[in-house]
Parts: structure tokens; C-alpha cells; sequence
């Protein structure tokens, strides 16, 4: 057992300062009272990234390998992410079967890794970003079946384009306990706001690859704005999505906006080959793909440049991507019986010290 003697955190917005933390077995066993002074560090819960394809060096579609798997856990625990559903972008059958069958196998020896967020290949061929669209088509019900199958629980979330698909594989993945993003998508107002309504949980990477906002055609982001439950994911870059706009869907959204990295890494092989300009990546024809963020960055992003206030800015690196895919009760808040996933970061927003279920991890 060990305790964080003089914590100072957030409590759903309400600074708590002068806090013992007491940790056993990679759990919190308590919150009590300090005399002690806090310091000038905070402590937030450990940071969740919903959809990331690579990180330390690795892009998991193109190197689909446990090594590659263990490899992104490390880079992403030192960063702070103490969760994350490894991503994978339209491809191959065989790729995909690749990265799902790797999965399986290292599940029972992964720490930070949740999953995976399948982003693709059921998309709309108008909104491909940087997808390569000779892998893109329609999903059948029987194929949808067949993936979950062989997926055996490992495929947390996918991302689909509503209206080019049928509803009842939207269902089945609902009913399956996916959550069913719309993504890479050119629905009307009118289609999405139906999507939503017969249960797709949350959007992909607002305004990125989707039907945009005009004043005789809504589009998606008003669908989502208008609606009393769906939730999205943003990428807080300053490339993806200028900060200006970010601050408006916040205004809007509230607590169903979401951080995610969509971070890659450098790439020279396979259809996705990410090259790195500045503080973003591009493909070899000049298309934006990836970022380069990591999570605490965006959080930082948040703060500096969006005017959104640190506890809220928490909130949307943490509770809010853990409660999207259920596993709030475990990890996201700084609560008595939660995961010990902590990181502890200074008033610039520093990376000082982070650890997974109550063990510290060397950075």
C-alpha cells in the first residue's frame, strides 16, 4: 500500500485540495483528508484515446504483431494514456482478420490497450479523407455477423456511414454491443438525425470527412448539435479543426464532446503511407491523415487556445470517452474503489510523473 499524501484534483468541477490518496492492490482505497499543503501539481485521472492507429513507431494495420501492440502500450503509458482502442483504417480483409486475430491473442497480457475501433471499410466513397477507397463498400448482415464472431468481444467500436448501410446491420452491431460511431460520412441532416435516433452512440472526428454545416443544408454537426444524447469526438490539433470552431462545438455539445488523438506515425509501406510535415502528417499525394497529437496535448490545446476550463478539459480526455464505452465504474474519475490510473501534471500542464493501477511508470 502507498498513498499520494497532498492530491489536488477535480471532482466533477469542484477543486479538491489537500487530499490523501491511499492505493492498494492498483486500487483506491481512499480519499480522505490532508493536513499537508498540496503541491502545486495536479493529479487527473489517466487519459483514454478512443482512436489511435500508431504510436511509437509502430502503425498496428501495417504491422499487425503483438510486438507492435506492446510497443504502442509502452510509448502510450509513458504519455499518460492509460487506455486506448488501437485503430485501423479501410483495408484488406486479410489486414483486418490480421489485426483482429493479434488482438485476441495478446489480450490476455495487454495493460492500457481496451480494444479496437474498426474505422471502416463501411463508409460513404465521398468522405474518404485519406481512406483508400478500392477497399470501401457495403456491409451485408452476414459479413457483420461473421467479424464480431471471429472478433470475440475484442472490436469495441466501429465507424460507419449510415447511409450506406442498412439498418439492420447498424442494429446488430448496437444489439452486439459495439458503439457505432458515424463517420466518414456524407448524410443529410435528415439521415443522421435518424442514425442517432435509432441508437448510434457518437460521431467521428467532428467535421473531419462528413457533410458540413450550409443554411439550406444542415448536415451532420447540426444533427449532432440538435440532439440530446449523441456524443463526438474531436481532434484538437489546430490542423484538423480550428481552435475557433472547436470552442463553438463545445459551446453546443458539452459533455458529449470527446478527445481522440487520430494520431499515426511515420509510415513508408502498405496503402498508408504517412509522412510527416510539421506537426501533422500527410499522405504521399499531399492528403491530411493523421495527427501527431498526444492526449495530454490535446487537453493542453484545450485550455490554452479554446477556453475551456482544465477541469472540463479533463473531463474530456477521461469520463467522458470511459463512459462512452462503458467501463466508467472502472477508470476515468479519481473515485474510492476506481482503477489507481493516475497522472500527476504541473500548473503548465506538464507530464510529471504517471501511474497504472498503482504502480509507477518510468517517462
Amino acid at each position: 500500500m502507498f498513498h499520494i499524501p497532498n492530491a489536488k484534483f477535480f471532482d466533477d468541477g469542484v477543486l479538491q485540495e489537500r487530499k490523501s490518496i491511499k492505493i492498494d492492490q492498483g486500487k483506491i482505497i481512499s480519499i480522505e483528508a490532508s493536513e499537508e499543503d498540496s503541491e502545486t501539481e495536479f493529479l487527473v485521472p489517466g487519459l483514454i484515446d478512443l482512436q489511435i492507429y500508431g504510436a511509437g513507431g509502430k502503425l498496428f494495420s501495417a504491422e499487425p504483431t503483438v510486438e507492435a501492440l506492446r510497443v504502442m502500450e509502452d510509448d502510450l503509458l509513458k504519455k499518460g494514456t492509460t487506455g486506448f482502442l488501437a485503430c485501423m483504417a479501410t483495408n484488406t480483409p486479410e489486414v483486418f482478420h490480421a489485426c483482429i486475430a493479434t488482438a485476441k491473442e495478446y489480450r490476455s497480457s495487454a495493460r492500457n490497450l481496451l480494444g479496437l475501433h474498426l474505422e471502416g471499410p463501411f463508409l460513404n466513397p465521398k468522405r474518404l479523407g485519406a481512406h483508400v477507397p478500392e477497399f470501401v463498400r457495403r456491409a451485408t448482415l452476414d459479413e457483420i455477423k461473421e467479424l464480431l464472431d471471429f472478433g470475440d468481444g475484442v472490436i469495441k467500436m466501429m465507424t460507419i456511414a449510415p447511409e450506406c448501410n442498412d439498418e439492420k446491420v447498424i442494429s446488430y452491431l448496437i444489439d452486439n454491443g459495439v458503439v457505432v460511431s458515424l463517420g466518414h460520412s456524407n448524410a443529410t441532416f435528415e439521415q443522421a438525425n435518424a442514425a442517432y435516433n435509432m441508437g448510434m452512440h457518437t460521431t467521428t472526428h467532428l467535421f473531419n470527412a462528413m457533410s458540413l454545416i450550409h443554411h439550406r443544408e444542415p448536415g451532420i454537426p447540426t444533427a449532432l448539435f440538435n440532439h440530446n444524447r449523441a456524443m463526438s469526438s474531436i481532434i484538437v490539433d489546430g490542423q484538423h479543426v480550428d481552435f475557433e470552431i472547436v470552442k463553438f462545438a463545445k459551446t453546443l455539445l458539452k459533455e458529449r464532446l470527446f478527445l481522440i488523438t487520430d494520431a499515426v506515425t511515420e509510415c513508408n509501406t502498405g496503402p498508408y503511407q504517412h509522412i510527416k510535415r510539421g506537426e501533422k502528417y500527410v499522405m504521399p499525394d499531399g492528403t491530411l491523415s493523421g495527427s501527431s497529437l498526444t492526449m495530454l496535448q490535446a487537453l493542453k490545446n484545450c485550455v490554452e487556445y479554446c477556453d475551456i476550463a482544465l477541469s472540463e478539459a479533463i473531463n474530456m480526455a477521461t469520463v467522458y470517452p470511459a463512459k462512452l464505452i462503458g467501463i466508467e465504474n472502472l477508470t476515468g474519475k479519481i473515485v474510492s474503489g476506481g482503477d489507481a490510473n493516475l497522472v500527476i501534471i504541473d500548473n503548465d500542464l506538464n507530464l510529471k510523473q504517471v501511474f497504472f493501477h498503482g504502480e509507477e511508470v518510468s517517462i
